[in-house]
């Protein structure tokens, strides 16, 4: 089983700037790719970005211009640099990793972590 640790959430004002991590841990896996989520309050948990682990970043609507992603491959970790952010970011950010374990490439799991909080004040 691979364990997602979500860091970096809080309290910040509008514009203001946070940096999430999301690290891996677990024996003898190896992520196919990871993405970040978020749920705000009553509303369903949706995609933030993507991260892929090839040369592209695909970015949604809501982050474009704003977030940027970024991986370490060699430590498992992925991050979410977040700028000028409004209210309506607000939210539970959580990781997510699709993983497999040893060799078999045809067996895939996907671990979430256990979300780190957003507040953006106004």
């Amino acid at each position: 089983q691979v364990q997602l640790v979500e860091s970096g959430g809080g309290l910040v004002q509008v514009g203001g700037s946070l940096r999430l991590s999301c690290a891996a841990s677990g024996s003898d896996f190896t992520i196919i790719d990871m993405a970040w989520y978020r749920q705000a309050p009553g509303k369903q948990r949706e995609l933030v970005a993507p991260i892929t682990t090839g040369s592209t970043t695909i970015y949604t609507d809501s982050a474009k211009g704003r977030f940027s992603f970024s991986r370490d491959n060699a430590e498992n970790t992925a991050y979410l640099q977040m700028n000028n952010l409004k209210p309506e970011d607000t939210a539970v950010y959580y990781c997510s990793a699709q993983w497999y374990k040893g060799q078999d490439v045809t067996r895939t799991f996907r671990s979430w972590g256990q979300g780190t909080r957003v507040t953006v004040s106004s």
